[in-house]
């Protein structure tokens, strides 16, 4: 057990720094003003970060996710695994359940800790160097929010994590099982890993695709109150203000980026677990589920056969 957590940890890891800047982009193209938008697209948001901010622009934000990930793949660990245990058979609906109750479990950490990423990704917008810091790196952004608002503060979009986060991990493990059901991984086949990487992937792509809508409501909530003004008084009015002025497509801004991002990181973090898992257990005899990981939006999970 110890080794697979070690081993998530540093897959995720690797996620992390392969999809961040796909994420800024994203939550740029989320939360922009209709109105006065700075950025025409996906293409045009990169561009437009690297010439104002630099490269470093793209990795704003960068310390929340690392810091909140150990947790995060400590509770998903244990609850998707207890409840597999739990279920007793390895089904698909097995497989969705579990995911879900793994996915609703760890929204405690995953919520504060978006909070801080989102709020660090929009400060200093446009600007090289920011002339005035708000927030001088992720904890000091929690800090400053309990601080000023308390724990109802640093938990801003928690419902709409839990409506994101519940069926999109459901989601995820169920299409995870079914890809690798479908392509035959078996621990004998010398193209497993492509298999492995291709089936995170798709997983990825999925489970973000059935659960984007919500994202864009979470990020702009939790946007809100960014230099002191709040525009939205809850979900409904966020989801009523933003298709009255943006149209349906609201709900689909910066979904590019987003599904551009699913991929690769979800292939980094198969391929550095399952890499670092035969390393160091060179010279056993180890069956698929000894070198899979579960890898959902945001952050990736495994599936030891110890739990």
């Amino acid at each position: 057990m110890a080794l697979d957590f070690a081993a998530g940890c540093l897959g995720g890891a690797a996620g992390v720094l392969v999809g961040h800047p796909f994420d800024t982009v994203k939550v740029r193209l989320q939360v922009q003003n209709v109105d006065r938008p700075l950025y025409r697209g996906t293409y045009h948001c990169f561009q437009s970060i690297i010439r104002q901010e630099s490269m470093l622009g793209l990795y704003k934000g960068i310390g929340s996710p690392m810091m909140g990930l150990t947790f995060i793949n400590a509770i998903v660990f244990g609850v998707q695994g207890n409840a597999m245990r739990k279920l007793g058979r390895d089904t698909p609906l097995n497989q969705f359940l579990a995911g879900a109750s793994a996915g609703t479990i760890q929204c405690v950490i995953c919520c504060p800790m978006e909070l801080a990423k989102t709020r660090m990704q929009l400060q200093g917008t446009g600007e090289k160097k920011s002339k005035r810091k708000l927030y001088k790196n992720s904890l000091d952004c929690l800090v400053r929010i309990y601080n000023k608002e308390g724990i109802r503060g640093i938990n801003r979009g928690m419902v709409t994590t839990l409506l994101r986060e519940t069926p999109g991990f459901g989601v995820y493990f169920l299409a995870y099982d079914m890809w690798t059901r479908y392509l035959g991984c078996e621990p004998d086949d010398p193209y497993m890993i492509p298999k492995l990487l291709f089936a995170g992937g798709m997983s990825g792509i999925a489970s973000w695709i059935s659960t984007y809508p919500v994202d864009v409501i979470k990020s702009r909530l939790q946007a809100d109150g960014v230099g002191g003004v709040h525009q939205y008084s809850g979900i409904m009015d966020c989801v009523r203000q933003s298709l009255k002025k943006e149209g349906w497509r609201v709900f689909t801004r910066g979904l590019t980026s987003t599904l551009l991002r699913a991929f690769p990181v979800n292939a980094t973090t198969f391929a550095t677990v399952t890499l670092f898992l035969l390393y160091m257990r060179e010279g056993e005899e180890c069956s698929i589920q000894d070198s899979e990981v579960q890898s959902g939006q945001l952050q990736p999970q495994t599936q030891p056969t110890s739990m």
